[in-house]
């Protein structure tokens, strides 16, 4: 991927986003599929996109929201036509939400992105809604928030763990019911 440098009668040259500099020859690029990123990006923009998975405890409008503000503070992001989102799975323990923003330089591709991905990260920190993509675990009870320090209140602690004892039954002749009414007495 990267931009054509020079076109001739036997090759093509194209640098890439590191500045490598590829030769590649005519009947090569006859031959092979070329995605054109800048062909319609001028008149009708391209479409960059991302993809973030969200736990069930945040709001989708919250999320939706949030991803479109950090595209709008991207550069080189076009605010019309505006970036959207879409939800394109349900998992079993989060939401795949795929952020789409138009922008009309495709040859910044790399750069936007990564400037994306930092606002994406610094909006859903600000707001305190915690990326868990693709998998996080925690037991809630007493572990930390997986948002950096910087974002949280200072007054913030961990909760604490909250321990209780619960009595071994397997040896006890009283069925449930009369456990549960012995126990509330």
């Amino acid at each position: 991927m990267g931009d054509i440098v020079e076109k001739n009668l036997l090759v093509t040259r194209v640098r890439t986003i590191k500045n490598v500099e590829i030769t590649i020859a005519n009947s090569m690029v006859l031959g092979s599929h070329i995605v054109n990123f800048s062909g319609s990006a001028q008149q009708e923009g391209l479409i960059l996109h991302t993809t973030v998975t969200i736990g069930y405890d945040a709001p989708w409008r919250t999320v939706h929201k949030l991803l479109t503000d950090a595209a709008l503070t991207t550069e080189h992001v076009l605010r019309e036509p505006g970036p959207f989102v879409r939800q394109t799975a349900l998992d079993d323990f989060y939401v795949h939400y795929e952020l789409n923003a138009y922008t009309g330089q495709p040859s910044l591709m790399a750069r936007i992105y990564s400037d994306l991905h930092q606002n994406i990260q610094d909006k859903f920190y600000a707001a305190g809604v915690e990326i868990m993509s693709p998998h996080f675990s925690a037991m809630r009870d007493g572990n930390h928030v997986a948002i950096p320090h910087d974002y949280l209140p200072k007054e913030y602690a961990a909760p604490a763990f909250r321990l209780g004892m619960f009595e071994n039954f397997a040896g006890s002749s009283q069925k449930p019911a009369e456990r549960s009414r012995a126990a509330e007495s």
